[in-house]
């Protein structure tokens, strides 16, 4: 673990303070997948959510989506509910340079590093209500378990647009 994970991990933690935000934690050796997670029994302990960072065709809106770790995102029904051009993953120099992670730390919380509201955050409405959900705290040595209602405050205060859609 570097010391900018420890550094943005404190923070992301700080912050979750700062609001108010219930949470417990789970640290773990680093995962990049939601497999890596199963094999780890991560994935026991709650709801643990996989995110997509994704860009429309000409990089003008990203995509923070938040869904179950078992769902798959279908891209295209996602650009028609979305009122978007053709979808596909986010590089790894934009997802640094909107969202302050590298590729494995995708996590509903890296909206705490966007300070521009560049990515619009897409929730499934599967976790909505869930009380235990599971995501990494701006980096994935770590798991933070946190209620829906609590996340959804964090997104809201982010500044970033925040839709709930059936995917």
């Amino acid at each position: 673990m570097t010391t900018d994970n420890l550094s943005r991990r404190a923070k992301t933690l700080a912050k979750l303070d700062e609001i108010g935000v219930e949470y417990t934690m789970t640290e773990h050796p680093a995962v990049y997948t939601i497999e890596e997670m199963d094999n780890l029994g991560i994935t026991q302990q709650g709801l643990v959510c996989k995110n997509l960072f994704l860009r429309d065709a000409k990089g003008k809106r990203h995509f923070l989506v938040v869904l179950h770790k078992d769902k798959q995102a279908d891209l295209n029904r996602l650009k028609e509910l979305l009122d978007s051009t053709r979808l596909s993953f986010a590089s790894a120099d934009r997802l640094m340079r909107i969202l302050g992670l590298t590729q494995g730390e995708v996590t509903p919380l890296g909206v705490l590093n966007d300070e521009r509201a560049q990515a619009e955050v897409v929730l499934d409405a599967d976790i909505v209500g869930q009380p235990c959900l599971g995501v990494h705290p701006n980096e994935n040595t770590a798991t933070v378990w946190i209620s829906y209602q609590d996340l959804y405050k964090v997104l809201n205060r982010s500044g970033s647009r925040v839709v709930v859609l059936k995917l």
